[in-house]
């Protein structure tokens, strides 16, 4: 009974549900954190940075998908995650660039 008042309450709520702020700080937190490990910054990055990174970032992919014509509104979950990814690496790419860091050493 209460598996049954679970599934239901699970369904009614992925039924009503869009994509609201809060799932974009959790699309970019994971999308700043994925990228920072690609691209080796993880260590001198926080959980905040990660967050900041990822909508940046996801924001920089949208606009670069959208100066080839590409409408990012329907993409889905999981390519809005993959475009927030890519472009949290490229603007991460441009901070190493910038500042000249090299990324975490080890040892």
């Amino acid at each position: 009974m209460i598996t049954q008042f679970t599934a239901d309450t699970v369904m009614l709520a992925s039924k009503n549900f869009s994509a609201g702020w809060f799932a974009w700080i959790v699309i970019g937190g994971l999308a700043g954190w994925v990228a920072s490990k690609i691209m080796g910054t993880d260590k001198s990055q926080g959980f905040i940075l990660n967050i900041v990174v990822g909508c940046i970032g996801g924001w920089l992919g949208g606009y670069i998908l959208r100066l080839f014509d590409v409408q990012t509104g329907n993409l889905g979950w999981f390519l809005t995650f993959v475009t927030a990814l890519v472009g949290a690496c490229i603007l991460l790419f441009i901070v190493k660039l910038v500042t000249g860091r090299k990324g975490d050493r080890v040892g």
